[in-house]
């Protein structure tokens, strides 16, 4: 990791190293989240350090934000930009699939409106199987 930091240009920091790290460590979450995991090994850390290394992260592109419900940003590794986000509105979990999967809609977006479509950056909602079976 600190090759990665430093490849990108970026001073090596105990903050920037544990706040990447709590980001590939919680897959997705949010500053809150990464703050009280970065907090078990550096206590001293406050919330806007956590947001400013986050956004130092993501303009050097280790870090992507999506949006995943009506809150704030949820983060992931930009190494782990293979999936889309599938967002249950019944009990919030989050899952995964392939990008793969919307190939056809990013290409007929693509053909018939000459828009380029970032599926990573955004969630798609419903209902997951384990809220379906209580219906």
């Amino acid at each position: 990791m600190p090759d990665e930091l430093r490849d990108r240009g970026l001073r090596l920091t105990p903050q920037r190293e544990l706040v990447l790290a709590a980001v590939r460590e919680l897959g997705h979450a949010n500053p809150e989240e990464i703050a009280e995991m970065v907090r078990l090994k550096h206590p001293g850390i406050n919330l806007s350090t956590v947001y400013r290394n986050l956004e130092t992260l993501e303009n050097v592109g280790l870090v992507i934000h999506s949006h995943l419900g009506h809150g704030g940003a949820t983060y992931h590794a930009a190494d782990d930009i293979n999936h889309l986000h599938l967002v249950c509105g019944k009990c919030g979990s989050v899952g995964e699939a392939p990008i793969e999967t919307a190939a056809q809609f990013v290409n007929t977006i693509a053909d018939d409106y000459s828009f380029k479509t970032d599926v990573t950056h955004f969630a798609i909602h419903g209902t997951c199987a384990r809220c379906l079976e209580t219906l």
